[in-house]
């Protein structure tokens, strides 16, 4: 699978099915290796002699000065440590420079990631990637594959620039503060080969004496006070029993830190652990902050940092009032209490035993066989008296045995005043599964808060239970549609969705016929759920015509595990003189028209005729006839709409032509020649304007997605960009912020 904003090739990147996209540049031969992780091919790069062999890229690749880039590859040697680099061109072809990554710091026949970024220099147009390792003799050989180069990979939603997420820049974005001194480091990591927030270079703390130790980001990146707000960063500690710890701190607009959350790693090894801990930002909160260290550390200990991120907390299920603490458990208890019974709560541990959610979850333990109550803390449920509640637990049997659990919603009033428990929902709790236990009730008189309670029965002795994903919202239809006519679509909206799982999503028309829906990757046919909540748009759905939707959702390929089907719904178009052109991977563009006049078709045929010597009738061959084809007349009313009509057409992709029913034509996929654009006379002020569109039937787009931000949100903008200016030099249009699509 192509890495998303490569800028090189696939078969480049991947070694697969060739290598001829390398070239040796010094020292060396280059071959096709096998064993690689994204396919079976690798570049295996051999020295000719002792000293630096390199290997680059046979072409270069366009670049804008001042820009910065990013490239990343997996190396493999286990004779010598690598290194990779970004070569710099003008457009005469002359190396205006090299920008290095730090070298690993041993080498390894495992996979693992070396990456390095930097800016374009003044005069750059073009640029090279440029592998390279040190043998002390000829022979040797290192291997690579899964390389990238393009603009810097971030985190969705991260608050903090790329320099001080990924440390491939430098390391200016990080102040030592207590006790240590900070540099870069390359160790041997091993990444997922499609986890591509992860390079090579990892912040590394080194502790000066002993004792505790610390280092804090040098960025306060504003933030919304009352917002729960997500920090993690992948830590790796120097020995098993260390301990390490991440905390998310919140500033004044004094920039005096006011509040601070802290979570400790329970890692099962020293590679890398990531930590999650979230908190709300306190009413006088301006900026945040990210600090990480060591508690009771030996003197020359490094504790090292990957990928650190902070953002807006993710709601666990759409719509839920529990906070993201309270439901996850990634750094404490999350403030549940054992209302009654002998069970005790803690965090879980070690690191990634007992979550389900995240790393950790709440750990039950009952040392005798009994029933025990425990509640989470009171949570405003907003004009909740007579709506129905959904209350989930995640809960899994790690020790003991445990015969039932019972899922209740706890309710209160204003004041904390206990309104009582719903009756709750009885379920078995087998080992050795997560298993997600959910619960309804209808919200008393009176109710202002709720609580999620669990009474757990254990009926062995030293029992324990995990809990995870805790969540509790106000049940809405899982399938829900509504017709957005001014914009010419049907919203579709699906929550509760098995995260993981694959989904097929079918519109079905009046005779029911199905057709696949659109989504970002195409047709949406069995794609992998990434959310609860899902919305999609359909464009391509028919005018003035009831129609519904069919969704298949598969636990696994094939494994067909529940379908939905929602309500009819239609979509009017209250004009019949006028008609939408779509292009249904830009929706954006999508224009209304009014038609001056419906084409007269013509269906073309290939054919080949043959006089025959003695007979009357020619014999002629056939191909099969050919799609429509004939001149669409319309106008359009407005400059804006002119502009809006160009912008449709200058992509030349296959559009949606949708006339209303009745109208005498059906809704067509339709490729556009050669346009003319009149003017209607009168005075030359008139912006009224007359085009004769030449279309051609085509088949409906199969592989095309719709384009959008793709998780990319202000927030992202506001990071990336000091200025409106740096924004205006950047992208041409609104629709290339939206897409991300860069000058250049």
């Amino acid at each position: 699978m192509a890495i998303p904003g490569n800028f090189l090739s696939e078969a480049t990147s991947s070694m697969d099915p060739v290598v001829t996209g390398w070239t040796p540049q010094l020292n060396c031969t280059i071959s096709k290796g096998s064993g690689g992780r994204v396919g079976d091919g690798c570049l295996a790069v051999r020295s000719t002699a002792a000293g630096e062999m390199q290997a680059r890229i046979v072409g270069s690749v366009l670049v804008t000065a001042g820009t910065l880039y990013y490239a990343f590859a997996d190396a493999s040697g286990a004779t010598v440590p690598e290194r990779i680099g970004i070569r710099w061109l003008n457009k005469a072809g002359t190396v205006l420079g090299t920008t290095w990554s730090l070298t690993t710091m041993a080498a390894s026949a495992t996979w693992h990631r070396i990456s390095v970024a930097g800016q374009a220099p003044v005069g750059t147009t073009r640029a090279q990637v440029i592998l390279s390792s040190t043998p002390a003799a000829g022979g040797v050989y290192s291997y690579y594959e899964n390389v990238y180069f393009g603009l810097p990979i971030r985190s969705y939603g991260n608050l903090f620039p790329f320099s001080v997420e990924s440390t491939e820049i430098d390391a200016t974005g990080w102040s030592a503060e207590v006790n240590a001194t900070i540099s870069r480091q390359v160790p041997v990591t091993t990444w997922s080969a499609d986890w591509y927030y992860a390079g090579g270079h990892t912040l590394a703390m080194t502790v000066t004496a002993a004792g505790n130790a610390s280092v804090a980001t040098v960025d306060r990146p504003t933030v919304t006070p009352g917002t729960e707000y997500l920090a993690y960063a992948y830590l790796q500690p120097p020995v098993l029993s260390a301990q390490a710890w991440l905390e998310l701190r919140f500033y004044d607009g004094a920039g005096n830190q006011i509040s601070a959350q802290r979570a400790y790693l329970a890692p099962v090894s020293t590679g890398m652990h990531r930590q999650l801990l979230s908190a709300t930002a306190p009413s006088n909160a301006v900026t945040c902050g990210i600090a990480a260290g060591l508690d009771g550390a030996s003197a020359g200990q490094v504790l090292r940092l990957e990928t650190v991120v902070v953002k807006v907390a993710p709601e666990i299920m759409a719509g839920t009032v529990i906070p993201y603490a309270n439901g996850s458990f990634e750094q404490d208890s999350g403030g549940w209490v054992t209302a009654a019974g002998a069970a005790t709560l803690a965090r879980s541990t070690p690191w990634g035993v007992g979550g389900y959610y995240g790393s950790y979850g709440l750990a039950i333990s009952s040392a005798t066989a009994s029933s025990s109550t425990i509640r989470s803390p009171q949570f405003t449920v907003p004009d909740a008296p007579g709506l129905n509640w959904r209350a989930q637990i995640v809960a899994k049997s790690a020790a003991g045995a445990w015969s039932t659990v019972t899922v209740k919603i706890h309710w209160y009033d204003g004041v904390g005043g206990d309104l009582g428990a719903s009756s709750g929902t009885v379920y078995a709790l087998p080992a050795g599964s997560w298993y997600q236990l959910i619960t309804d009730a209808v919200a008393p008189a009176g109710t202002v808060q709720a609580a999620v309670e669990v009474v757990a029965s254990a009926s062995a002795t030293s029992s324990v239970m995990y809990v995870d994903a805790v969540a509790l919202w106000q049940v809405l239809p899982q399938t829900a549609v509504q017709a957005v006519d001014a914009d010419g679509y049907i919203k579709l909206t699906l929550r509760e969705l098995p995260v993981g799982d694959l989904i097929t999503v079918y519109r079905v028309g009046a005779d029911s016929s199905r057709t696949l829906v659109r989504g970002e990757d195409g047709l949406i046919n069995q794609n992998t759920i990434l959310s609860d909540a899902m919305v999609i748009e359909d464009h391509e759905a028919p005018l003035n015509t009831a129609v519904s939707y069919y969704i298949e959702l598969y636990s696994t390929a094939g494994a067909l595990a529940s379908t939905r089907a929602s309500t009819a719904v239609m979509l009017t178009l209250t004009d019949t003189n006028t008609s939408w052109l779509k292009d249904p991977g830009n929706p954006q563009r999508n224009v209304l028209v009014m038609v001056a006049k419906a084409p007269d078709w013509q269906r073309p045929i290939e054919q080949a005729s043959f006089v025959v010597r003695g007979r009357r009738n020619k014999v002629v061959l056939s191909g099969r006839r050919q799609g429509l084809e004939g001149d669409l007349a319309i106008w359009t009313r407005s400059d804006e709409e002119r502009k809006a009509l160009h912008l449709l057409l200058d992509s030349g992709n296959t559009l949606l032509w949708q006339a209303a029913p009745g109208m005498g034509v059906d809704d067509m996929y339709v490729n556009v020649a050669q346009i003319t654009e009149s003017r209607v006379g009168g005075a030359a002020q008139e912006p009224w304007r007359a085009w004769t569109l030449p279309l051609v039937e085509a088949d409906m787009p199969v592989t095309t997605g719709v384009n959008g931000a793709r998780g990319r949100t202000w927030q992202d903008i506001l990071t990336e960009f000091a200025t409106w200016q740096d924004v205006l030099d950047t992208y041409a249009t609104w629709e290339d912020v939206l897409l991300d699509r860069r000058k250049g």
